[in-house]
């Protein structure tokens, strides 16, 4: 089974960008789709965008053109690259396959890497 891990996160400031990386660390994605999802303190997982093998991608409203998905099927990654960033986008940044043709809620998604700590500070 695939196991998706994170890289990526940091420290910085607002306005900043960051990419995050995920990748498969067995097997391959190329059955999945693999989406990226965050978790503030104190709230539910929030999904953000998710990207599929055959080229469909899936965004969250609040992303707004800030954050953009992408995959590299012969690398086995999945980047999301965070452009202008906010104090209020400070959490921990996970990845996670799913099956599922599309789709943008958790509970579609089987396998969770363990993330990756995004803080932005103002």
């Amino acid at each position: 089974q695939v196991q998706p891990v994170e890289s990526g996160g940091g420290l910085v400031q607002a306005g900043d960008s960051l990419r995050l990386s995920c990748e498969a660390s067995r097997g391959t994605f190329n059955i999945y789709g693999v989406g990226w999802f965050r978790q503030l303190p104190g709230r539910e997982r929030e999904f953000i965008a998710a990207a599929w093998g055959s080229g469909v991608t899936a965004y969250a409203d609040f992303v707004k053109g800030r954050f953009t998905i992408s995959r590299d099927n012969s690398k086995n990654i999945v980047y999301l690259q965070l452009n202008s960033l906010k104090p209020e986008d400070t959490a921990l940044y996970s990845c996670a396959t799913t099956r599922s043709a599309w789709s943008k809620h958790p509970r579609d998604y089987a396998t969770w890497g363990q993330g990756t700590q995004v803080t932005v500070s103002s």
